[in-house]
């Protein structure tokens, strides 16, 4: 069985002091370096909250320029497409023109030979036809 006695005493005296000197020398400094730890981790992330809201930010203004220069692209597509358009416009109708105008030259000069080959051969069809009505009937017209 348990005798209280002046052992006890020594016993609870021991400990108190073993206590004492177990928080001086390894537990404060324990509690210090994990509040120091915890800090840190704490700061770590606070610094990546900061950064992941800056970076956020940046990526959302590269959107909004992204999109607005990707607007003035097409406005400026558009734009080009439209005078090339107006080009390609004047430069067939000059075409058209310059085409029109070789048909008719053309059309004029064949006509004008078409009549000049008339006129030949109506000279020529006389002579011809004499030639000819002589081989037919075999004797001189």
């Amino acid at each position: 069985m348990i005798e209280i006695n002046w052992t006890i005493g020594l016993q609870f005296l021991n400990f108190i002091i073993l206590m004492l000197l177990l928080n001086v020398l390894l537990y404060r400094p324990l509690r210090g370096v994990l509040e120091q730890r915890k800090a840190t981790v704490d700061g770590g992330h606070a610094r990546a909250r900061e950064l992941k809201d800056q970076i956020d930010e940046k990526m959302t203004r590269y959107q909004e320029q992204l999109q607005q220069a990707k607007l003035k692209g097409n406005e400026e597509k558009s734009a080009l497409r439209a005078a090339a358009a107006k080009e390609e416009a004047e430069i067939l109708g000059s075409a058209r023109q310059v085409a029109g105008a070789r048909l008719q030259s053309l059309r004029e000069q064949v006509q004008t030979e078409a009549v000049k080959a008339g006129k030949e051969l109506r000279t020529q069809t006389s002579t011809l036809a004499a030639q000819v009505a002589s081989k037919v009937l075999g004797r001189g017209v």
